[in-house]
């Protein structure tokens, strides 16, 4: 499964037969906005609430995992690749909630962005390299 902050790409491969799923999510990018006088020393400053948008991101990104772990459950091996630190946030979260799963990972793996033909190779050579 290659994965980011805004999708997932599962790959599910069982003998010779092939599938590839997409799981869209938009999980809301924290931005900060800032007035004006904030370069200034002494003038007003925005009060900006960021645990309230990072706790709306939690429990976004809790969302998020769920509605893949629901896509994987079924696996028998899983392996997490993407570019961003998602991949490694999702193998921890399943090694804190679910150990069924968690144990099916056979690898945390950085990688860049990919076509989706290349995401399907580099599932099918991981595996036939394992093997």
């Amino acid at each position: 499964m290659w994965l980011d902050k805004d999708k997932a790409h599962i790959v599910t491969i069982d003998g010779k037969t092939e599938k590839f799923e997409t799981v869209q999510f938009n999980i809301e990018h924290y931005k900060i906005h800032g007035g004006f006088g904030t370069r200034f020393k002494g003038s007003p400053q925005d009060v900006v609430q960021d645990s309230k948008y990072l706790e709306r991101e939690k429990h976004q990104f809790k969302a998020y995992l769920k509605a893949i772990t629901d896509k994987v459950n079924d696996s028998s091996e899983i392996v997490l690749f993407g570019p961003a630190k998602t991949n490694e946030r999702f193998a921890k979260t399943l090694q804190e909630n679910n150990d069924t799963l968690a144990m099916k990972i056979k690898a945390v793996k950085k990688a860049d962005s990919m076509t989706d033909n290349r995401i399907k190779a580099w599932v099918r050579d991981f595996f036939a390299s394992s093997q």
